[in-house]
């Protein structure tokens, strides 16, 4: 499989995951729900991450890739609402066309310049690699741990704010 076909299999899993178990209103935490993402995770990683950048322009690409990632992932949190259900007193979610939007542009624009690289300026970003020492897998590997980061700052946002509605709330 092409580094091209795995980024495309990668961007496909993570967005049906999030939306698939995310979208719609009234949607239950459950362990599961929690845990997928960080099971997906645990089975991207050894997989696609092969030869992970430990210094120079590589690791600053990886870093600012899981920052943006994080970001990310906060803003998908920021639309997520979590709240306790009125029938069962367990948290439940919703989240309606912005965080579906918010997805789909995110993992989108990945996926374009995943596409983009191979296809439409492939000889300028192998220039601007090979000028600023940057590995094809530190490329990659950036992208992937993008992905990995704004998945993981959701599932930790709502694992926190799932845990945070089982609470009492506070009487005055």
């Amino acid at each position: 499989m092409s580094s091209l076909d795995q980024a495309m299999l990668i961007n496909a899993a993570v967005l049906f995951a999030v939306l698939e178990a995310d979208l719609g209103p009234h949607r239950k935490v459950s362990a599961f729900r929690v845990l997928r993402p960080v099971l997906l995770a645990g089975a991207i990683v050894p997989l696609y991450l092969k030869n992970v950048a430990t210094h120079g322009t590589g690791l600053g690409l990886e870093l600012v890739a899981c920052l943006a990632g994080v970001l990310c992932g906060l803003g998908a949190a920021a639309l997520l609402r979590v709240y306790r259900s009125p029938r069962t007193g367990r948290p439940v979610t919703a989240a309606g066309a912005g965080y579906a939007a918010l997805w789909v542009v995110v993992i989108g624009a990945r996926a374009a310049f995943s596409y983009g690289s191979v296809h439409w300026f492939g000889p300028q970003l192998g220039h601007w690699m090979m000028r600023n020492s940057v590995t094809a897998d530190a490329l990659t590997d950036a992208l992937i741990v993008m992905a990995l980061a704004m998945t993981l700052t959701r599932t930790l946002a709502l694992a926190g704010r799932a845990s945070k509605a089982l609470r009492p709330a506070a009487t005055a």
